[in-house]
């Protein structure tokens, strides 16, 4: 048998991979990574001792520590499974999936299912333990989508899950985040420079610093220069530094799990999106050239979520979006594993405090709007560009969702809801309210299934498209997309419309037509190793 008909493991076998525990490009991603995690950390701290009034000593001393267990088991975990990628393909250019606490959830735990018991009962140990209970069915569900998963990735199109992923990223990743830098401008567009040009250009420091550290250093500097920082605070939040032990809080769990039948109606469809997400986020990884299996990717994020609720922790850690961006800045096996230890590691010792006067956000958040435009370039440069209007349709229902949020939170904030105002008095003011809410719930399933019948549509394969859109219609009927809760008949009218878009292409795939228009390859990604190395 001549070399170049040797199995790939044949080769493998005879010359091992040797690779690194760490590399340079390991440096830049995990100070990335890391910021990444420490802001959503500081920021479901604030919201759990602001909000829903959790004592700080259970949010520092339990809470936090519960999550820092989740992180160090889910990154060590993740790791081991890019470099058990990397040895089965042979390549050192492997990068690990990033994992943290789910942005969209910490949000969700907190003002859907946690404030309104708090409201109900001015009790925040039975809102608390409302909140374990939502995410151990959280988990649950996710390791039961670990089965399904596969298929319903298999039979939906890149364009529909890309475009989903990039829905959320512009949203719900870069947005907030770009409000926070334009808040301290002069603070957080430095940084972003900084960043954009390392991370997408192939311009490298002297000696090759890592891009993510002087980011922060200069962004700290001037916010301390310019005097956004107060040494007093620093001061104050030293003296509350207390260790944390992880502990099972299994009574506050099974007190949740007695009540639990009101939480269904946000984990169930909470659950679906967790795993259509972290689907997604797989095909996101695949699209950047590294093939997770998506089961085992799954079963992590279930698992974390069980292990988390049991030792007190409401929010569900998730694989995060932005695999492509830390690949890019040069992450390879060991940068996801040390965020999860070192973030882990000040859960266990109680110094979110200190750090929250220390570094300041707008230099920290310009991390998160990078990732954003880097999945929204993804999008369009790893499809054909037959399918970029069926992107664009996939991200719509999370533009959607996003800002029925912002307004719904404005109401709020002036003390009144959309009901009280009335949908008449918003349409006046220009405000497609209702519209709005209902394109928006379940986004996440909603943009999917948006996305995969444009693009067979584009493709012109109409029964195919007629038999998603039947799809869309089901679960709308059952209020997991365009409906507030799941319920029978929950958005019939919409089902309907689902329905009638399906007959539409059924009809139309009697007119005789030309032959399918073949996909055009992808356009060249915005940057490659070649042209975006490690800085």
């Amino acid at each position: 048998m001549s070399v170049d008909t040797k199995l790939p493991d044949e080769t493998s076998s005879a010359a091992p991979l040797s690779l690194p525990w760490w590399t340079r490009g390991d440096t830049n991603a995990f100070f990335g990574l890391a910021f990444n995690i420490l802001v959503n950390v500081l920021t479901l701290t604030t919201l759990s001792i602001a909000v829903v009034k959790i004592p700080s000593s259970d949010v520092l001393g339990t809470v936090l520590p519960a999550l820092g267990v989740a992180l160090v088991l889910g990154n060590l975990y993740y790791m081991l499974l890019a470099r058990r990628l990397a040895r089965r393909e042979g390549r050192d250019t492997v990068t690990a999936l990033p994992y943290g606490p789910s942005v969209p959830h910490m949000f969700i735990v907190v003002f859907v299912v946690m404030l309104p018991i708090y409201l109900k009962t001015n009790d925040p140990m039975r809102a608390w333990s409302a909140g374990l209970a939502w995410a151990f069915m959280i988990g649950v569900i996710v390791m039961i989508g670990a089965f399904v998963g596969p298929f319903i990735r298999k039979i939906t199109p890149r364009a529909a899950m890309l475009g989903t992923l990039a829905g959320i990223s512009i949203t719900f990743i870069a947005m907030r985040p770009a409000g926070q830098m334009w808040e301290a401008a002069w603070i957080g567009l430095p940084v972003l420079a900084i960043i954009l040009i390392g991370f997408f250009t192939d311009v490298k420091l002297p000696g090759n610093v890592p891009i993510g550290l002087v980011a922060l250093l200069v962004g700290t500097a001037i916010g301390w220069i310019g005097g956004y920082m107060s040494v007093p605070d620093v001061s104050k939040a030293v003296h509350d530094i207390a260790l944390g032990l992880p502990d099972l809080r299994l009574h506050l769990l099974f007190d949740g799990l007695s009540h639990l039948g009101p939480l269904l109606a946000t984990a169930i469809p909470l659950g679906v999106y967790n795993f259509t997400e972290a689907m997604s986020n797989v095909e996101s990884a695949a699209a950047a050239g590294d093939n997770y299996n998506l089961r085992s990717v799954l079963l992590a994020d279930g698992f974390g979520a069980i292990i988390g609720s049991g030792f007190g922790s409401p929010f569900p850690p998730a694989v995060y979006i932005g695999h492509p961006g830390w690949k890019d800045a040069g992450g390879r096996t060991g940068y996801s594993l040390a965020s999860g230890a070192v973030i882990g590691l000040m859960c266990l010792l109680g110094l979110f405090g200190v750090l929250a006067t220390i570094l300041p956000i707008p230099a920290i958040v310009p991390i998160l709007l990078y990732i954003g435009l880097l999945i929204g370039a993804q999008a369009f440069q790893a499809v054909p560009r037959l399918h970029a209007v069926a992107v664009v349709a996939a991200i719509l229902p999370n533009l959607a969702q996003w800002a029925v949020g912002q307004i719904d939170n404005a109401l709020s904030a002036a003390g009144t809801t959309a009901d009280k105002v009335g949908m008449g008095a918003l349409d006046q003011a220009g405000v497609v309210y209702s519209g709005l809410r209902t394109f928006g719930d379940g986004a996440v399933l909603a943009g999917l299934v948006l996305g995969t019948m444009v693009t067979f549509i584009l493709e012109k394969r109409f029964r195919a498209a007629a038999v998603a859109s039947a799809a869309g219609a089901a679960l709308a009927f059952i209020g997991l997309i365009h409906a507030p809760e799941v319920g029978w008949a929950a958005a019939p009218k919409v089902a309907l419309g689902y329905l009638l878009f399906g007959a539409v292409c059924l009809a139309w795939s009697f007119v005789p037509k030309s032959a399918p228009t073949p996909p055009e390859e992808p356009e060249p990604e915005l940057s490659s190793e070649s042209e975006a190395s490690p800085v």
